[in-house]
């Protein structure tokens, strides 16, 4: 399946995070489109390629994987699961945090998160004991994602 991965990549930290779980991801059967290596690819930073590249990437997937941790989930990648949305992209959360931060309505997928990603999902990946290990939530989504069926052929 084609995958956009999608999630903070501004500290060594989280770069890190996404290259080895977009590594689990590749080494279970997906094709991965991470943004930060794709970004490197690119002769200059110009900021309308960049856009350009990503919201590519977003239009040719067959599902989203979107890192949710933090107090409130990166912007880039709220919108990116928001095109994913619009365009009837699957979309896997996954959050690992444990903090709580959300708006935790009746019938809400998960409180820990804004109700219009949580609602937007079709699959949520939650995690948040801090003794799980990377490999665990990786075969979780690997699961989530073996449960999808592209709702469209990929752009």
């Amino acid at each position: 399946m084609k995958i956009y991965f999608a999630g903070p990549l501004f500290t060594q930290a989280e770069r890190l995070w996404n290259e080895r779980l977009a590594a689990g991801l590749a080494a279970a059967g997906h094709e991965v489109f991470l943004p930060q290596t794709e970004v490197k690819a690119i002769a200059t930073l110009d900021a309308d390629l960049i856009f350009d590249v990503d919201v590519r990437g977003v239009r040719g997937a067959e599902a989203v994987v979107a890192i949710m941790d933090g107090a409130d989930p990166d912007s880039g990648t709220c919108f990116e699961c928001g095109i994913a949305y619009a365009l009837g992209i699957p979309i896997v959360l996954v959050r690992t945090d444990f903090r709580a931060g959300g708006d935790a309505l009746p019938g809400q997928r998960l409180a820990t998160i804004n109700l219009m990603l949580a609602q937007a999902a079709t699959s949520i990946v939650n995690q948040p004991d801090p003794s799980t290990t990377l490999e665990a939530v990786t075969s979780s989504v690997v699961d989530a994602l073996a449960a999808i069926k592209p709702a469209r052929p990929p752009a």
